[in-house]
């Protein structure tokens, strides 16, 4: 009678409740504590709801996070751009989607003011011109194009050095249904950026290469990089290819498909290729055989990942290169039958730029206890919509960087059967919610973190457990930092009801950091506890944050 057991009219006990704390029912079945709607905004800026959740659809979870958005952009608007140009200017957001999506309905929804505001930030926001493209199929949601609209277009354009726009023209041609041409004709940038503003007159270069993008034509009068491009395009052989490519330094997208099987063609991409472009090609070249043991494109791929400055320049984010990793270890592709030997210096270089790609972190000094949510829950989905790639393994990532960073510190894995248990009943039928220490240290490297908590038998998350475990074994713990996605339900005892009886029972004023990992709207922190921080996933600032924290820096 399992079914008849799930309805039941006995109150939960006061010590799980916590009222003070403003505690809501949470998609998981148990009380948590609701973020407001600034912080549900940051959470789907950086983490986006690609995929959802265990607990929430795709659709559910865009859908709340959209609300929140509105909310914020009705409320405040300017403020809410000013948040969308903070995130993305500083490159804490894997996939850019999220703030498009924001700017574009704050350039649809709100007053005046703001979506002149946002129009102004369309630059800083939509880098590139797929960026721009992406942003055109959201704002179409929202409103009409209208003259504010078309000139915001404009002025993205025109602001453009001309070769730089070249490239992006040659490039990226088409994106989500939309491509310059679609652009050039609405915007009419020599037109509409003129009479909006005398003084910013579009250059005649920009007109002329403006004509052939909509037009075609000859390449007379554009630059050099346009010819390369129909060059490449009617060239005849992946040899010719190859040679227009190191003459023209062409990007991959100016060459036909046909001639990307070819290794000298891949080589001499290889040349000039950003590191972004060239993290999403280490298969292909792998496979076709640019990429081999010991050759000369190994060793200068290793080198570029060895860049820290390279890195920083680029913007990488961890998460591309934590995917990059996985996936190209992995020697085989995720949707595909397409298989590669790895190359084993590009592997190394890999790992090693993670750890790059969340610069320098001071170590706190402090006695840290690190629990990690590895419940099915968190391999539920993908972060910010990266395939392959979990929250629980994200976390095992972070996990591994504190490591590195702090000398006293202790890892432990919320786990079904693990050796440590509260005495309270198990709310997951037939399986022991508990705790065990995990595998991960500096020695290791960033797969082998991963696979250590890939192997657990998951069960339900009571993230008390950290702090019911250091007052069992009176460990000293300066600060818990717990890695979830909030979707707890596991044990009788609040995660605050605990760090308040951790604080009382040790004489230590103990903080806590909970690390969200999926874009939900609750938090096991509690809003009211100063000594308690409510963090937004994964990204190259979360582990510096943590670091201030716990040294009392905020």
């Amino acid at each position: 009678m399992p079914h008849l057991k799930r309805h039941r009219t006995r109150p939960v006990s006061p010590q799980f409740l916590v009222p003070r704390a403003g505690q809501v029912p949470e998609i998981a079945g148990r009380h948590a504590c609701p973020v407001d709607d600034w912080t549900r905004l940051r959470r789907f800026l950086v983490l986006g709801s690609e995929h959802g959740s265990y607990s929430a659809s795709e659709r559910t979870l865009t859908r709340a996070s959209a609300q929140a958005l509105e909310r914020c952009i009705r409320a405040d608007g300017p403020r809410a751009v000013a948040e969308i140009v903070r995130v993305s200017d500083a490159g804490r957001a894997p996939r850019s989607d999220p703030a498009l999506f924001g700017l574009a309905m704050a350039a649809g929804l709100g007053d005046a003011d703001t979506r002149r505001t946002a129009l102004d930030a369309l630059p800083q926001v939509a880098r590139t011109a797929p960026h721009l493209f992406t942003f055109a199929a959201f704002v179409d949601e929202f409103r009409g194009w209208g003259r504010s609209l078309r000139r915001g277009v404009g002025r993205w354009y025109a602001a453009q050095p001309v070769e730089t726009l070249a490239y992006q023209a040659v490039a990226y041609r088409r994106r989500e249904g939309v491509g310059h041409r679609d652009l050039l004709r609405r915007a009419h940038p020599a037109r509409r950026v003129s009479a909006g503003n005398p003084t910013l007159a579009v250059p005649p270069g920009h007109e002329r290469l403006f004509d052939w993008i909509v037009h075609g034509g000859t390449c007379d009068g554009l630059p050099r990089l346009v010819e390369g491009f129909v060059r490449a395009q009617a060239s005849a052989s992946p040899a010719e290819t190859a040679r227009l490519v190191a003459e023209y330094r062409l990007p991959r997208e100016a060459v036909r498909s046909d001639h990307l099987g070819c290794a000298a063609v891949w080589a001499a991409l290889l040349e000039d290729m950003p590191i972004a472009a060239m993290l999403r090609s280490l298969a292909t070249m792998t496979r076709v055989g640019a990429l081999a043991p010991g050759s000369a494109e190994a060793a200068m791929v290793a080198a570029r990942l060895g860049d820290g400055e390279r890195i920083r320049l680029a913007r990488l984010h961890p998460v591309a290169l934590l995917a990059a990793l996985r996936a190209y270890a992995a020697g085989r592709g995720v949707r595909g039958p397409r298989r590669w030997e790895p190359v084993a210096e590009v592997v190394d270089a890999l790992d090693a730029a993670l750890s790059t790609a969340f610069g320098a972190v001071e170590p706190t000094g402090r006695r840290l206890l690190l629990a990690l949510d590895v419940s099915a829950s968190m391999a539920w989905g993908n972060v910010a919509g990266v395939q392959g790639l979990s929250p629980r393994e994200a976390s095992a990532a972070m996990a591994l960087v504190a490591a590195a960073t702090e000398p006293r510190h202790e890892i432990v894995g919320f786990c079904a059967g693990g050796w440590f248990r509260d005495r309270g009943r198990d709310r997951h039928p037939g399986v022991s919610d508990g705790l065990t220490r995990l595998d991960i240290s500096p020695r290791r490297r960033i797969e082998d973190a991963v696979r250590a908590v890939e192997g657990l038998r998951s069960g339900g998350t009571d993230c008390a457990l950290p702090m019911l475990y250091a007052q069992a074994l009176e460990r000293e713990v300066d600060t818990f930092v717990i890695y979830t996605d909030s979707e707890t339900w596991a044990g009788d005892v609040h995660p605050v009801q605990a760090l308040r009886d951790y604080r009382r029972a040790s004489g230590i004023d103990a903080r806590l950091v909970v690390v969200g990992m999926v874009s939900s709207g609750f938090s096991i922190a509690d809003p009211a506890d100063a000594g308690t921080l409510d963090v937004v996933g994964f990204d190259q600032a979360t582990p510096q944050l943590v670091g201030d924290f716990a040294r009392r820096a905020l």
